[in-house]
């Protein structure tokens, strides 16, 4: 039985399909290159924490490989990205965000990406979770996740927990001027952000209550 095949039989209650099957195509797109080195520089610089997780929007570690900026050249045409990291422990959706650009992730352990579209959302600007997917992002695989695509902190395979890099225009989800904020759904630049309504603690801190219905939750293999 294939990790995929685990995974499905302990989570019934939501279909997860891998980022190489043809239903991912409307969410993103999976990316003809090796990013070996760049995982093995990962794992050598950022260890999983015991508990809870962790967003580093440019790691030094990997932002400054020859590898990083290949990638600028080839995937970016030639924009300044930044290239940092997600790592830890996380499991249940509990908010969806997007931003104007591009997203590229690499599995440096094998992870679940819960993904929606932003047509998905109704005239209220409230996405209903029924409409989210789960796809299966394996370690050694890197993706392009395109920018209508709502997305969050990836959920862990393993109880060991998850990590994943992260490519996006530079400056994103860098702090923003409280100041100078127009828009209650943006909580970083380049980020929008709402939240699921059985999150109070997220809306208690400003976050829009705009996802209603199963907060899923995804349960690990091993």
């Amino acid at each position: 039985m294939s990790r995929l095949e685990e995974l499905q039989k302990v989570n019934p209650q939501i279909e997860i399909k891998c980022v190489c099957d043809d239903s991912f195509l409307a969410y993103g797109r999976v990316v003809d290159v090796d990013p070996a080195e760049m995982i093995e520089m990962v794992k050598k610089s950022a260890p999983i924490p015991e508990t809870g997780s962790k967003y580093v929007p440019a790691l030094e570690a990997i932002d400054t490989m020859p590898l990083a900026q290949e990638y600028n050249e080839t995937l970016c045409g030639q924009l300044d990205e930044q290239w940092g990291l997600c790592w830890g422990h996380s499991s249940t959706m509990n908010a969806l965000e997007w931003h104007t650009c591009n997203e590229f992730n690499v599995g440096v352990t094998d992870l679940v990406l819960l993904l929606a579209k932003r047509g998905d959302l109704n005239k209220e600007g409230k996405l209903d979770s029924a409409k989210v997917k789960a796809f299966y992002l394996p370690e050694g695989k890197m993706i392009e996740v395109y920018s209508d695509t709502l997305h969050f902190c990836p959920c862990e395979v393993s109880k060991s927990g998850f990590s994943c890099v992260v490519g996006l225009q530079r400056g994103t989800n860098t702090d923003i001027d409280p100041e100078m904020k127009k828009d209650p759904l943006v909580t970083a630049k380049n980020k929008w952000l709402i939240a699921h309504e059985d999150m109070k603690g997220m809306v208690e801190h400003g976050c829009f209550p705009g996802i209603f219905g199963e907060n899923w939750t995804i349960k690990t293999i091993d």
